[in-house]
């Protein structure tokens, strides 16, 4: 009975050893997100950090409006001033209260648009720019996909009120928050809390819709925000942060709760905050292949796991920067480095040959030798004629 026992302690001691060398670490952890999409991306480097079906398309909403800030303030002059339709004037949902004819400056709709979500703010903004909706709706996709390289994103208006046709994914809204962030006018509307609005109709104090970044469910770093939401969506937040090592964007998409994609952002900036940091690759370093070399044409900062990373360069000098797990962090292509041609040894004026041949010529050594020969020769006659 003894030895039964002392059995069952050693197979204990040994059941549990086995489980903890087969637990996860956190970062292979799957994070346990209600909402039904995310994208969590190094707001600098682009590196993804995190993705929960980043790459189905879906409904934005409001976060649609993250798009039109920076398409109208890189396409627009924010001092002009735009003259209210009667299509922008009757918009559902939030709106800034626009009434028909009145003049409002661009850059003030983008902040009724960014702060309070003004649905009426975004149809004035796509018809100042472009004249119709119509011909926004062609004009951004067309800026989306060149300027930021969104590949599932298809815009019909610049407010987000359903249309089927309307659709983007988690992944392609963080790459366009990502691109806005690196503008001060965008990043610095983004990141308001309240503002006073002074309109024909209207006189009130804006407040942003972001629980966080407004501080009522408190988080450290948030830099900025939109919030999105339409029956067939649910539930969208997009939000900016930063730790003091590492800026990160986080994008949620369709959850049933309001506070559910709070508490998403919450856990996926932990997750960021805890497992990633900067690092960089220099100039002069270099990088081999196939025994072609590859630099990077600047100093670039780059994305790291705490825990380590694998640099894998492909034969066209595309610089993968991976986790231990395999993932793909991100991709940095490097310049090619050309193999400098071998230059030949410059050749050496020749000397003006001498008239009287040199003794350390070959020449000079037959002339010495011959010599040596007839001394011989006249030297054996002698000799015979004594004998």
């Amino acid at each position: 009975m003894k030895k039964f026992l002392a059995l069952l302690i050693v197979f204990y001691f040994l059941s549990t050893t086995q489980m903890d060398v087969m637990a996860q670490s956190p970062q292979d952890q799957e994070l346990q997100l209600k909402s039904e999409a995310a994208a969590l991306l190094d707001t600098e480097t682009n590196a993804v950090l995190y993705a929960k079906n980043a790459d189905q398309r879906m409904y934005p909403a409001s976060l649609t409006k993250i798009a039109t800030a920076i398409y109208a303030i890189d396409k627009g002059n924010l001092d002009s001033v735009a003259q209210v339709s009667a299509n922008a004037a009757r918009q559902d949902g939030t709106r800034v209260y626009l009434e028909e004819g009145e003049q409002v400056p661009l850059i003030k709709l983008i902040q009724g648009m960014l702060i309070n979500s003004g649905n009426d703010a975004a149809v004035a903004i796509a018809e100042h720019i472009d004249g119709s909706v119509e011909h926004f709706s062609e004009n951004i996709n067309q800026y989306l996909q060149t300027n930021i390289g969104v590949k599932n994103t298809h815009f019909t208006n610049p407010n987000g009120l359903f249309d089927e046709n309307h659709y983007t994914t988690a992944m392609d809204l963080a790459l366009i928050t990502n691109y806005a962030m690196k503008n001060p006018v965008f990043a610095e509307i983004f990141g308001t809390k309240e503002m006073m609005w002074q309109g024909q109709a209207w006189q009130t104090e804006l407040y942003t819709h972001h629980r966080m970044l407004k501080g009522e469910l408190p988080y450290p770093g948030i830099t900025g925000g939109k919030t999105g939401y339409v029956t067939e969506s649910k539930q969208t937040l997009a939000t900016t942060a930063d730790n003091g090592k590492i800026k990160m964007t986080a994008v949620v998409l369709k959850s049933d709760l309001k506070n559910d994609k709070y508490t998403d952002t919450a856990a996926l900036f932990d997750y960021g905050s805890t497992h990633y940091q900067h690092s960089s690759i220099n100039q002069g370093d270099l990088f081999t292949v196939d025994n072609k070399e590859y630099f990077p044409d600047h100093d670039m900062m780059i994305t790291e796991d705490i825990s380590g990373i694998v640099k894998k360069l492909d034969e066209n000098g595309m610089l993968s920067i991976e986790n231990n797990n395999g993932q793909v962090l991100q991709q940095v292509q490097l310049t090619y480095k050309e193999s400098k041609p071998k230059q030949e040894t410059p050749k050496k004026l020749n000397k003006q040959k001498s008239t009287t041949p040199s003794i350390y010529s070959a020449g000079g050594y037959g002339l010495i030798i011959l010599a040596l020969i007839a001394i011989l020769f006249g030297a054996g006659k002698k000799f015979t004629r004594n004998l």
